[in-house]
C-alpha cells in the first residue's frame, strides 16, 4: 500500500482500531435509553448518529487531514494522488432498533478504500466487546483471532441462517435448518465469517452499511453476491443509492445448496 506523507496501513488501522472503541464509549451513553411509550425512539436515533459522526469526522480531519469521508452523495469516479485517495467510510449504527431497545447485538464499523480499492474493514459491538477487523487480501479477525467461513460444504438440519426481519414476506423455504434475524447486517455477516453461521440474507443495505462488513467476509473466504447466484459488486454504489433485491453473504461451496432452498414469495 502507498503512503500518505509518512504514514502507511499501520498508522491507518491503528487510528480506526483507536477510534472505534472511543466511538463505541460514546455510544454506549445513549445505548438502551430509547423512550418506553414508543416502539422506536427516532430522536434518540438520530442525536446518537449525529453525535458520533460528527466525532468521527473531527478526529479524521485531524489526523489525517485532506483524507475524504463518505457521503452519500459521493460521486467522484476518478482515480486520485497523494491524500486525495483516501475514502472513509463511517457507520455509527447498525442495528438501531436494539440499540435503542437496550438489545446487545448492534455495532458501528470503519472501512477505508484507496482509489476504490479497499484496504480494511473494523466492526465493533460495544455491548458485547466482540471485535471483527480484516486488512484486504489478508485474514480476517475476531479480537486476536482469525476467523474464516465454515469448512462444512453442505447444509442440515444444523445449519443456521440469519435473515432480515421481513424475510419470510419475500421468501418461501424449505430450509433445512435454523433460520433466525438478530436485528444487525454487520453481525449477521460476521457470524457467517467466523463460521457461526452458514449464510445471512442481505437487503434494504447501501455502500455505507456493507463496506467493512465486505472487507470482512472477504478475507473470511466468504463473499456477498446476488440471490440469482451473480456476482456482486459493491463500489456500483458508491453514489449512496440503497441496494435493490437481496443478497447473500455466505461461502462459495454452500452458495448454490442455499439458493435451491428459497424461492420468492407469491
Amino acid at each position: 500500500m502507498a503512503v500518505d506523507q509518512g504514514y502507511g496501513i499501520e498508522e491507518f488501522t491503528g487510528f480506526a482500531m483507536d477510534i472505534i472503541h472511543e466511538v463505541g464509549e460514546k455510544a454506549l451513553f445513549y445505548y438502551g435509553k430509547g423512550q418506553q411509550t414508543t416502539r422506536f425512539d427516532e430522536d434518540l436515533i438520530t442525536e446518537a448518529e449525529l453525535q458520533l459522526s460528527q466525532f468521527f469526522q473531527n478526529e479524521l480531519r485531524k489526523r489525517f487531514p485532506g483524507h475524504h469521508l463518505f457521503k452519500d452523495n459521493f460521486e467522484s469516479t476518478d482515480y486520485s494522488h497523494e491524500k486525495e485517495r483516501y475514502l472513509w467510510i463511517f457507520d455509527p449504527l447498525d442495528g438501531v432498533a436494539n440499540f435503542q431497545a437496550g438489545i446487545p447485538i448492534w455495532g458501528s464499523s470503519i472501512a477505508l478504500i484507496e482509489n476504490f480499492w479497499p484496504v480494511f474493514g473494523v466492526f465493533f459491538m460495544p455491548a458485547t466487546g466482540d471485535l471483527f477487523h480484516a486488512r484486504a487480501g489478508q485474514h480476517a479477525y475476531w479480537g486476536n483471532e482469525q476467523i474464516q467461513v465454515s469448512g462444512i460444504e453442505t447444509i442440515n438440519d444444523e445449519s443456521l441462517l440469519l435473515t432480515p426481519s421481513r424475510f419470510h414476506s419475500h421468501f418461501t423455504t424449505n430450509f433445512p435448518g435454523k433460520i433466525r434475524s438478530l436485528g444487525c447486517t454487520s453481525a449477521h455477516v460476521c457470524y457467517v465469517a467466523m463460521g457461526r453461521a452458514d449464510a445471512a440474507i442481505v437487503s434494504n443495505e447501501s455502500f455505507q452499511d456493507l463496506a467493512a462488513a465486505r472487507v470482512i467476509i472477504e478475507a473470511a473466504k466468504g463473499k456477498y453476491c446476488r440471490m440469482d447466484g451473480r456476482d456482486f459488486f459493491l463500489n456500483d454504489y458508491l453514489d449512496g443509492q440503497r441496494i435493490e433485491g437481496h443478497l447473500m453473504a455466505t461461502s462459495s461451496g454452500k452458495l448454490s445448496q442455499i439458493r435451491a432452498c428459497l424461492k420468492p414469495a407469491s
